[in-house]
């Protein structure tokens, strides 16, 4: 069989990555550089998104997550991301599928 160059890790975390990044920000505001750091250090380096931004601007477009504050550090411009009702709706719906789905899974591969 041939190598697509997408392991089954790579489309795990295209699929969770949103989850987690609900999760972090139903915690609190966070901007970008600081949920990769929390997401690097609560998996002890082994779970990575590469391409966060382009998460949180689908999150933001799907009115998940809205920008709450901006704040200039070092010239650059910090922007934080926090979850709305609509994104905690979701957040909550979707920990259930995945739990469901993840019995499923484990029933299935017994």
């Amino acid at each position: 069989m041939p190598d697509t160059g997408h392991s089954f890790i790579s489309y795990f975390k295209r699929a969770t990555s949103p989850l987690i990044v609900l999760r972090f920000l139903s915690d609190r505001p966070m901007y970008g550089y600081e949920i990769s750091a929390a997401l690097k250090d609560r998996s002890d380096g082994r779970y990575t998104i590469s391409i966060l931004y382009p998460v949180l601007y689908r999150l933001e477009e799907q009115g998940y997550i809205a920008i709450s504050a901006t704040e200039v550090s070092e010239g650059r411009a910090r922007s934080y991301y926090s979850i709305t009702q609509q994104g905690r709706a979701y957040l909550e719906k979707t920990i259930k599928g995945y739990e469901e789905i993840s019995e499923v899974f484990e029933t299935l591969m017994k």
